[in-house]
């Protein structure tokens, strides 16, 4: 008989959340790159077929006004204006046979569209 064990993450409401999963694939990422001097940008913008979707991006850059959370040395930056929407979501890392990558559970999205992309 096979146990299986569900690990759970602690999710701030007044935050974006990084999984450790997520934390472990971004400083892979990172390693590959050679560059410590890159955080994860995360931000909402305007587009997709549901108005809002989510850009995830290396970047150098500090802006006025950026809220910057550190999961395990991985440092998480979000725009100020991105923050109302992204606070209290989850991004994870998943990899399956039906699809590898970031995936973002936003408890503030009301819907979204069918491929996923972008939500409301």
């Amino acid at each position: 008989m096979t146990e299986q064990v569900e690990i759970t993450e602690e999710r701030r409401a007044d935050s974006i959340n990084l999984s450790s999963v997520a934390a472990g694939k971004v400083k892979s990422l990172l390693d590959q790159e050679g560059r410590d001097d890159l955080q994860l940008r995360i931000s909402v913008q305007p587009g997709g077929c549901s108005g809002l979707r989510y850009q995830l991006f290396f970047d150098e850059r500090t802006l006025d006004g950026d809220v910057v959370t550190d999961f395990d040395g991985v440092a998480v930056v979000v725009d100020r204006m991105s923050v109302p929407y992204l606070n209290g979501a989850m991004i994870d890392f998943v990899d399956t046979i039906e699809k590898q990558g970031f995936t973002i559970d936003n408890p503030n999205a009301t819907g979204s569209c069918a491929c996923g992309d972008s939500f409301h």
